[in-house]
């Protein structure tokens, strides 16, 4: 069996990358690695705000070596899918709906491609923004997978001002001028003193991976968000966390939450998974930043050990 380290920095041969075209016309990056021989199931993986599929190549071969199919695509205006302002260094979007359109389009797409054969059990990630957005369309209806997971989910958005007065702040801010300009320089959040590695992950290694992908691919590369993704995030998480709709759910869900995440709130996750009726939470203390699946190995092991047996016991058919 093929190391899935070896995974971290090349493509695998197999895999294929093309496009996707929305109901719009618009292009949206495409990963597809199909199971060798006989498929166990298919995962839909789909990563945070200014993610590329390549960073978690190393964790689809875990799951590909298990004999799953796994397919990713970059959200609208990052990574490979265009951008929607005119820097393309800034991540923006005018409405958090339009990838909640794209997501149930795919996915019916996704769906579909298993017409006439037993493709077995359809399994939905959803990493930070990817966990959030990802959340919000199983309780909209836009997707039905047989399992979920959310890894380290945008439920919540950290500010210092808490929830509430940090939207009121952004709605102001943003509303001076053009609000698809950048929020903040740099680093991954504002006010903070910390790099942006010690937000991500504890691991050199795997940091540097991601670097290693950014330098060999610059046009995938993504900076700060736009003031119109900060409101929209805050606006998107707040109607979310409030939705009737969570506590009828039937969608088998595993929580993976790092408890001192300084990117997201995990206590916003936490309050929402007691809400859900068929949630498991799995968590993590100061050992994990962010990226949890891209931690240190006595982290990422763990998390991953724990998605395998969320899988075995709730995505079979």
């Amino acid at each position: 069996m093929v190391s899935p380290q070896l995974y971290r920095r090349a493509i695998p041969a197999a895999a294929r990358i093309t496009h996707w075209s929305a109901p719009d016309g618009w292009a949206l990056r495409r990963f597809d690695w199909k199971a060798e021989g006989r498929s166990r199931g298919r995962m839909l993986f789909q990563g945070g705000r200014g993610d590329i599929f390549e960073k978690y190549l190393e964790a689809f071969a875990h799951w590909h070596s298990q004999g799953w199919s796994i397919t990713s695509f970059d959200w609208r205006g990052q990574g490979g899918s265009g951008r929607l302002s005119p820097d393309p260094h800034v991540g923006h979007v005018e409405d958090f709906q339009q990838y909640i359109d794209d997501f149930r389009a795919f996915w019916a797409d996704w769906v579909a491609e298993d017409a006439g054969r037993d493709g077995g059990p359809h399994v939905a990630f959803g990493h930070s923004m990817g966990g959030h957005l990802l959340l919000r369309a199983l309780v909209e209806g836009a997707a039905r997978p047989d399992a979920a997971i959310l890894i380290a989910p945008m439920l919540g958005l950290h500010s210092p001002l808490g929830a509430t007065l940090g939207e009121r702040l952004a709605r102001v801010l943003g509303g001076v001028g053009n609000a698809a300009r950048p929020a903040w320089r740099g680093n991954e959040r504002p006010a903070t003193t910390e790099t942006r590695q010690a937000l991500l992950t504890k691991d050199q290694d795997r940091y540097e991976d991601e670097i290693f992908w950014q330098t060999s691919k610059p046009e995938l590369l993504l900076g700060p968000p736009s003031w119109r993704w900060v409101i929209e995030a805050f606006a998107s998480t707040r109607r979310l966390s409030v939705d009737p709709r969570l506590k009828t759910l039937d969608v088998p869900l595993l929580f993976v939450v790092a408890d001192d995440d300084k990117l997201v709130d995990p206590k916003a996750a936490l309050k929402i998974a007691a809400k859900l009726p068929d949630a498991r939470v799995v968590r993590f203390g100061k050992e994990s930043a962010h990226e949890i699946l891209r931690e240190a190995d006595a982290v990422r092991n763990r998390a991953i050990g724990e998605i395998d047996i969320f899988l075995s016991s709730r995505a079979q058919r």
